[in-house]
């Protein structure tokens, strides 16, 4: 947890100790990066609880900058903490690579629960970890939670893996953004309706060849989105 309010931080730490989580605490951004490095060999931690406003940095540049680090740490989860509650901050920090985003003041519960949600998104597709997806020159590899494109991979977090892999499965239907957080989430709750219009756009930059005009992630005007069946042929 990478919160500058001691208080907030002990109270949380506190109550996720109680309900079966270690937390790790740092008051700034520089220790807390600092920590996830010397124990990314490790895997010592499984999610970053990340303040938006910290004193020695912007919560968002933390963001940026976990998600441009070697794997496993580019690909920790992340949920963002904020007393902000502008729609435009849950916005950059999805398109950074968030997880999810909680406005403060928040109830424990609603934490604890937003938590374990983005959790069990990351383990979930691994459930089917034998299989190698394979799309032309796409390819998702269940088993080590990678995307590869003409061999190279390319990093997503691990809810927009998740969401890759569901659309993947169930290529050539028309999904609706409902379905498709009920098929990624298996639940309803989430930050705002609009956040999977901002991961699909990070997977685009990810795995299409032109973004503005994607062959493999289609928009279906007024339906949802469509994972193309072929590709590259």
């Amino acid at each position: 947890m990478i919160e500058d309010d001691q208080r907030l931080a002990s109270m949380v730490a506190t109550y996720l100790n109680q309900n079966g989580f270690e937390v790790t605490h740092s008051g700034t951004a520089s220790e807390g990066l600092q920590q996830l490095q010397q124990a990314a060999a490790t895997q010592a931690y499984s999610i970053v609880l990340l303040d938006l406003m910290l004193p020695d940095a912007d919560g968002l540049d933390v963001c940026r900058q976990i998600r441009g680090q070697a794997q496993p740490l580019a690909s920790m989860p992340i949920v963002m903490l904020t007393a902000k509650g502008d729609p435009m901050d849950r916005v950059v920090g999805l398109e950074l690579g968030a997880d999810d985003y909680i406005p403060k003041p928040f109830e424990p519960r609603e934490l604890l629960a937003r938590l374990r949600a983005v959790l069990r998104r990351q383990q979930g597709v691994a459930s089917n970890n034998e299989r190698v997806l394979r799309f032309g020159r796409l390819e998702i590899d269940l088993d080590a939670r990678v995307i590869r494109l003409d061999d190279q991979e390319k990093p997503v977090t691990s809810y927009q893996f998740n969401l890759l892999a569901a659309m993947a499965d169930r290529a050539g239907r028309v999904l609706s953004r409902e379905q498709l957080m009920d098929v990624v989430k298996g639940e309803p709750l989430e930050a705002f309706d609009r956040s999977i219009d901002v991961h699909i756009g990070r997977l685009r930059a990810a795995i299409e060849d032109d973004p503005k005009q994607p062959k493999r992630i289609i928009t279906v005007r007024g339906a949802g989105y469509v994972f193309a069946k072929a590709q590259d042929v």
